[in-house]
Order: structure tokens, then sequence, then C-alpha cells
């Protein structure tokens, strides 16, 4: 089981602030280890993730209430829970366009919708991971523009473009630190800036810049966010799917900046791609459960999926097995995209793996919002 590092015991102090919406006094957590600063809720939550494992593993799916197959923005609405009769004990978002100012992220979700989602999954008692797929700040392109080198570049102290991104973490904190449920204490979330680096399909990418500047956009990120009162947040390390550990830890910015270890991994559409996938999933949740050992972080398959699922056992088959061997404290599955054909990772009534995946929710170490209490308490 993996060790808990963030208690009391072990030199947590207790300070108080204000919380900035209203008087009401916010009980945050100084962790001796790291320095960081974080709420209560948040700390809770990190050990929730800790030991998780002893439970189980939490399933999780990106956008899950914000929209579906054949419905958009529907109340209290979920592909998942139409099939098994529970939400997703994670949901996974994305900030992509907060930076832009626009009111909807980059697959056309409301910013307040999203707030408002990730206010209901928390009071649920369920996690909230959340990604950003910013836009190029170099040359006004998406995430995935890597057409002009020297972008990491521009935005670190000193660069042309340094102070434009200061502006875009300047909206982020603020939607961040909006996060508060209704008695006012700030939602905790999962972080997970700057991710599939070890890849190079988006400009913050293996091939656009060096391990060191990786790993200094990555503590600009934190220490920023941080001096702007955004202490509730969890951070995950989430490279892709590397066959080697020196691979999984070239840019690794610190244990003082990490929180979590994860990956991204995929199979492919060939027809070798299943055999492939269990290959590779074996080989880095096999290291990747010595790596949360040695560095005392709880370890998550931060995205993972079958792209239409047109295997129909794939749940019990391929993906639980797989996972049923390793400490994990979640997995999340990608989107169930209204606006693009055959782009969906999670069943919907009446699709081919429905019933399977009414098996993988009946498995007693799948664990959906009904099977968490709490994670902040």
């Amino acid at each position: 089981m993996i060790k808990k590092i963030r208690s009391l015991a072990m030199g947590t102090v207790l300070v108080a602030g204000l919380v900035s919406c209203g008087s009401a006094k916010e009980v945050t957590e100084v962790d001796s280890r790291s320095g960081s600063i974080r709420t209560t809720e948040t700390e809770h939550l990190l050990k929730s993730l800790q030991s998780m494992p002893a439970k189980g593993f939490m399933f999780g799916h990106q956008d899950d209430t914000a929209y579906g197959i054949g419905w958009d923005g529907d109340a209290d609405r979920s592909d998942v829970k139409s099939v098994c009769g529970d939400y997703p004990a994670v949901c996974g978002w994305d900030l992509g366009h907060i930076e832009l100012g626009d009111d909807k992220n980059l697959d056309k979700i409301p910013f307040e919708r999203i707030r408002q989602d990730i206010i209901a999954q928390y009071l649920r008692g369920g996690l909230n991971s959340v990604s950003w797929h910013l836009n190029n700040p170099l040359t006004g392109g998406d995430a995935w523009d890597v057409k002009t080198e020297g972008v990491v570049t521009s935005i670190l102290p000193g660069g042309a473009k340094h102070e434009l991104f200061l502006s875009w973490m300047g909206k982020l904190a603020t939607f961040l630190n909006s996060l508060t449920a209704p008695d006012g204490k700030k939602i905790p979330v999962l972080f997970r800036p700057w991710h599939e680096h070890t890849g190079s399909w988006f400009w913050w990418g293996k091939s656009h810049c060096t391990p060191q500047e990786y790993k200094e956009l990555w503590k600009m990120t934190h220490d920023y966010l941080s001096s702007h009162g955004v202490n509730n947040l969890l951070y995950a390390y989430s490279p892709g799917s590397e066959k080697t550990v020196d691979e999984y830890m070239e840019r690794y910015p610190g244990d003082k900046y990490v929180d979590l270890l994860g990956f991204d991994c995929y199979p492919s559409a060939k027809p070798e791609g299943t055999d492939e996938y269990r290959t590779l999933m074996t080989t880095v949740l096999t290291y990747l459960t010595q790596l949360g050992k040695e560095h005392s972080k709880p370890i998550a398959v931060t995205e993972t999926g079958l792209e239409a699922l047109p295997m129909a056992t794939w749940w019990t088959e391929v993906l639980f097995p797989l996972l049923d061997k390793y400490p994990i404290s979640y997995v999340l599955v990608w989107r169930n995209a209204r606006e693009k054909p055959n782009h969906y990772y999670a069943p919907y009534p009446g699709q081919a793996s429905a019933n399977n995946f009414v098996e993988f929710y009946n498995q007693s170490k799948t664990l959906f919002c009904k099977d968490i209490k709490s994670l902040y308490k």
C-alpha cells in the first residue's frame, strides 16, 4: 500500500486564511516537505488518493455530465449513469480557451456550465480532474500548432510572450479560485497541466523544448498559481505511455511540484492494437507502481479508452484485468463527443459494450460515485 505522507503527524501546520468571496475562514495546511499551502479539503483529497487502492480504483469519464451521444447540456444527465445507474467517481474537464477570455472551452462547453458541474461532482463526493489544452501563445494557433519552434522559450521569464502568458495564467487562476461549494469552501481539483509532453503533438512536447525548459515551465505554472491564491490544486504528472523509467522521468519537475504520477495510453486501430495495448499498459503500470512507492505518490491511468468501443467485452476482458493487478487510484476514459461521429469512449444505452460495462461496474474493485462517501474529509 502506498505510504501516506501528508498528515499533521508528519509536520503539517494549520493556518487560517480568508476566503476571497466572504468573511468565512478557510482552514489551510502547510506541508513541511513541499512548503505548499493548500486547503484542508485538498490535503484530505491527497490522502484519499493515496489510500484508494486498498478499496479499489475509481472510474472516470471526460466531460461526463456536460454532453453525450445524442444530447448536449441536459441537467443531471450522463451516458455512464444512463447505462449503469451511477455517475463516474471522477469527472474530467478541460479549460482550453479560458486563456482567451472566451465564454466556452475548446469543446464548446460554457465555462459556467463546467464550474457548476465541478461543484455538483464535488457535492456528490467525487473527484474533478482538469487539463488545459491552451492555445499557442507565439502563433495564435491551437495546442496542436507545432509548426513554429521556440514557444516554450518565448513564455519563460525574459521571453517575448512571457507577459502574455502570465495574463493567461491570471485568467486560469481566477477560474480555479471561483470553484467554491455552497458553504464557501474551495473545491479541490486535480490539475493535469502540460500533459503528454513525452510526445511532440503539443507545442510543449518533447521535440519543442529541452527537459530543463519543460521543468521551468511546470515550476513557473505551479508557483504563479500558488502566489495568486490557488490553494485547492493537486498536480498530476501525466506523460504518454513511455516504455522506460528514464523516458518517463526525463522531464519530471521534482516531488515538490507533483502530487500524483499518471500516464495516458490508447490502443491503436490496428488489428494487433489490443495486444500492443496490453503489453504497453503492463510495462508502464509495473514501473509506475515502483515509482509511486519510491516517491510516495499515488498513481493513476489519467487517460485511456477504446474509441467507439467496437469490442463488446472490452471492459471485463481487456481493461479490468490490466488494472486489477496494480495499486492505481483511478482510471479515466476520454469523452463522448456529440459533434464527432464514433468519437466516444464510454458506452451509452444500446451501445455494443453497454451490458459488459454493467459487469465492469458490478466488480467490487471498480468504484463509482455511490461507492465514494467523500474524498475530502
